[in-house]
């Protein structure tokens, strides 16, 4: 078989078994390189230094009205996904809609380690519930509605700060680009019942954390997100039958 240049995704390279074993080989000694330099990076984000939360915190759920230290569950550990839902919005963002159809399921596994999931969004949670039935969801839902919570992480932005397009984002002084962003949060609670705020990523910190994406990087078409057409996401139920 003749060897064929790569011209793209209509005209890929094909090549003889022994080739293609040879470029896969070597291009497994990269990934082994990537896979201990990421095991690093997660030893020392865990290293990071803490901060004590001081501020009350109150959230509502299924079961009313909860505080911060209580949305733990009994555990020392909790995950938050900041997932954006403003009070005006008819219906959740369609990305992290399609970021939480990931988190059905991995509850009990994360409980295990001793560790809670939740996920937290400024609009009523009548809304949230609504919403949650539709797309079919287990998860753990909370409002943070006017508690500050939102604006204290730097997902939920003011008016005259979205406006202006000036606003304290992914840990610079920037466009947040909407009104409310993504983004994960992760709490410790000690035996004390203090809570400390460990660590936050957002933007393409959350890029780890969305396993759709880690299957569209391995097919040849990637994400298919180059900025040559409208942006493909939508809600699950909400795409044309392909």
């Amino acid at each position: 078989m003749t060897d064929q240049k790569d011209t793209g995704i209509d005209n890929h390279a094909v090549v003889s078994h022994e080739a293609w074993l040879a470029a896969r080989t070597a291009f497994l000694a990269k990934e082994k390189e990537f896979t201990r330099l990421q095991d690093e990076l997660n030893r020392q984000r865990r290293e990071l230094p803490w901060e004590l939360v001081e501020k009350d915190y109150w959230f509502e759920g299924p079961d009313g009205r909860k505080s911060l230290a209580e949305l733990f569950a009994g555990r020392s550990q909790l995950i938050v996904y900041h997932f954006m839902f403003a009070p005006d919005d008819a219906a959740g963002c369609p990305h992290c809609s399609l970021r939480a159809d990931g988190f059905n399921g991995i509850g009990p596994h994360l409980n295990q380690r001793d560790a809670t999931m939740a996920v937290i969004s400024r609009a009523p949670y009548a809304k949230l519930a609504e919403y949650q039935k539709r797309m079919g969801w287990t998860l753990h839902w909370y409002s943070s509605g006017d508690s500050g919570f939102n604006f204290d992480y730097h997902v939920s932005f003011t008016p005259q700060e979205f406006s202006e397009k000036k606003a304290f984002y992914n840990f610079k002084i920037q466009d947040p680009q909407a009104p409310e962003r993504e983004g994960h949060s992760v709490f410790y609670k000690d035996k004390h019942d203090k809570v400390f705020h460990c660590y936050s990523c957002y933007d393409r910190g959350n890029d780890m954390l969305n396993i759709h994406y880690h299957y569209l990087d391995m097919v040849p078409k990637g994400r298919d997100e180059n900025g040559q057409g409208p942006y493909w996401v939508r809600r699950r139920d909400e795409y044309k039958n392909r």
